[in-house]
C-alpha cells in the first residue's frame, strides 16, 4: 500500500522517545488491525465496527473513553476538526492551504507534513496525454489517400481525434482504478498516481465522467454513425480493462484490433475507403507492438525474480513462445507491404512505385531493433513512450513518410 513514508518516520521517532501511538480510524477494524499488524508500531487501535463508524466527534469520543484528554491528533480533513479542537495539539498531514489555515488559527500544530503532488503534471501523467499520440492513426486514410488538403475532411479527423483522446484519457483512468491493487504490486506500475495515493480515487471518478461526456457531445456533432463507433470503442476497451486483459493472446489480439479499428474510424469521418492491404497491415504490424509491451512487461519481471504476472494469466515461461510470435507478426506486416508494392493499383496509383522499397528495409529495420531492444529489457512497457523519446525511431519515421511522398509525387527512374 502507499504509506506516508514522512509520517511514519515522524511516528517511529516519537514512540522512541516513549510517546503512546494509537491508530484511531473510521476504516473497518479488519483493515486496521492488518494495518496495525503489518507496521508493528501502534500500541492500541481503534476503528469502525457494525454500529459504529468512527468519524468525527464519534471518534473524539472513543479516544477520551480510551485515552483521555491529553493526546495530539493527527489528521488530514475537515472532519477532524472537532478532535483537533479537544486535542493538546494538531498533526497536520497533507491538509489543504485553507484547512491549514482554518486548523492554525485555533490550534497549537506540533507538526505540519506537506500533500502529495497533485500538481498539472501528475494529472497530465493520469490523462496519459502521451498516449494521444496513437491516435494520430486516424489520419492514416487521409495520408494514403493524400487528401490532406482536403481542409472539410482535415476539420472532421481532427475534432475525432480530440474525441478518441478524450475517450482514450477516460479509459486510463478507468483502467488504472479497476487495476489499482496489480498496479501497487508491478516495481514501476506502482508509482502511477492511483497506486501511489497521489490523487484520490473519487477525483478520477469525477474527471472520468466529465471527459466522457464532453466526448460524446463532441461525436454526436460530427455524425451519429462516428457516436455510435465511439459508444463500441468505449465499451470495447472496458471490456478489455475489466475482463479480456486477463486471458492470454486474447489481450494483445484485441490490442492490435483497438489500433486498426482507428485507421477505420479516419475512414468513417472522412469517407475515403482503406485499403484491405492497409487493415493486413496493421493487423499483423499493431500485433507486434501488442506483444512487444507484454514482452516488455514480463522481462521487467524477470529482472526483479518475479515469474508471475499480477492481474495477467502470462509467465516469464511464455517469452519462448511470445518473442517468435511477436517478431513473425512483424515480418508478415512487412510481407504484406512488399506484396502491396507489387500490386497493380499500387503500380497505377504511384510515380515511383519501387521506391517504396526502402521504406520497408526502414520498417525492417526498426521492428528488429525494437525486438533486440525489447530481450535486453530496454523498452518501457509502451513502445509508443519508446518510439517518442528515441531518436533512430524519429528518424526512421520521417525516412517512410518522406519516402512515401516522394514515391507518390515524383517520377524517378529506378530498377530492382
Amino acid at each position: 500500500m502507499p504509506w506516508h513514508e514522512q509520517l511514519l518516520a515522524y511516528l517511529r521517532a516519537e514512540k522512541e522517545k516513549g510517546r503512546k501511538i494509537v491508530l484511531a480510524t473510521a476504516a473497518n477494524r479488519n483493515i486496521a488491525d492488518a494495518v496495525s499488524k503489518f507496521l508493528g508500531l501502534f500500541d492500541e487501535v481503534l476503528a469502525s465496527d457494525g454500529s459504529h463508524n468512527l468519524k468525527g466527534r464519534t471518534k473524539l469520543k472513543a479516544i477520551q473513553e480510551k485515552i483521555g484528554t491529553a493526546f495530539v491528533y493527527a489528521g488530514n480533513s475537515k472532519v477532524d476538526l472537532p478532535i483537533w479542537k479537544a486535542a493538546q495539539a494538531a498533526i497536520l498531514v497533507g491538509t489543504s492551504p485553507r484547512l491549514k489555515k482554518t486548523v492554525c488559527r485555533d490550534i497549537q500544530v506540533e507538526h505540519n507534513f506537506p500533500g502529495v503532488d497533485r500538481s498539472l503534471s501528475v494529472w497530465l501523467r493520469t490523462l496519459r496525454i502521451h498516449q494521444w499520440l496513437k491516435n494520430l492513426l486516424l489520419f492514416v486514410p487521409l495520408l494514403t489517400a493524400y487528401s490532406f488538403l482536403r481542409l472539410d475532411k482535415l476539420a472532421s479527423t481532427t475534432i475525432a481525434f480530440f474525441v478518441f483522446s478524450l475517450v482514450a484519457s477516460a479509459c486510463y483512468i478507468i483502467n488504472d482504478l479497476w487495476d489499482i491493487e496489480n498496479d501497487r504490486a508491478h516495481p514501476r506500475k506502482r508509482y502511477r498516481p492511483f497506486a501511489s495515493a497521489s490523487i484520490p480515487i473519487l477525483k478520477g471518478i469525477a474527471v472520468a465522467g466529465v471527459l466522457l461526456s464532453f466526448a460524446f457531445v463532441l461525436a454526436l456533432i460530427v455524425s451519429k454513425g462516428f457516436l455510435i463507433i465511439l459508444v463500441l470503442y468505449f465499451v470495447l476497451i472496458c471490456s478489455y480493462s475489466c475482463s479480456l486483459k486477463r486471458y492470454i493472446m486474447i489481450d494483445v489480439i484485441i490490442l492490435s484490433l483497438l489500433y486498426t479499428l482507428r485507421i477505420v474510424v479516419g475512414s468513417v469521418v472522412t469517407g475515403l475507403i482503406i485499403s484491405s492491404w492497409l487493415l493486413v497491415f496493421s493487423v499483423f504490424f499493431f500485433l507486434s507492438l501488442a506483444l512487444v509491451k507484454r514482452c516488455s512487461e514480463l522481462v521487467s519481471l524477470e529482472q526483479v525474480g518475479r515469474k508471475v504476472a499480477c492481474g495477467r494469466n502470462y509467465r516469464i515461461s511464455d517469452l519462448a513462445v511470445l518473442y517468435p510470435l511477436g517478431i513473425g507478426s512483424a515480418l508478415s506486416a512487412m510481407v504484406v507491404f512488399g506484396l502491396f508494392i507489387n500490386a497493380p493499383e499500387t503500380q497505377m496509383r504511384y510515380a515511383t512505385p519501387n521506391l517504396l522499397w526502402l521504406a520497408v528495409v526502414c520498417m525492417i529495420y526498426w521492428l528488429a531493433r525494437l525486438w533486440v531492444k525489447t530481450s535486453r529489457g530496454e523498452i518501457h512497457d509502451d513502445p509508443v513512450i519508446y518510439a517518442i523519446k528515441d531518436r533512430n525511431s524519429c528518424v526512421v519515421l520521417l525516412v517512410v513518410t518522406s519516402t512515401m511522398l516522394v514515391a507518390h509525387f515524383m517520377k524517378l527512374r529506378l530498377t530492382l
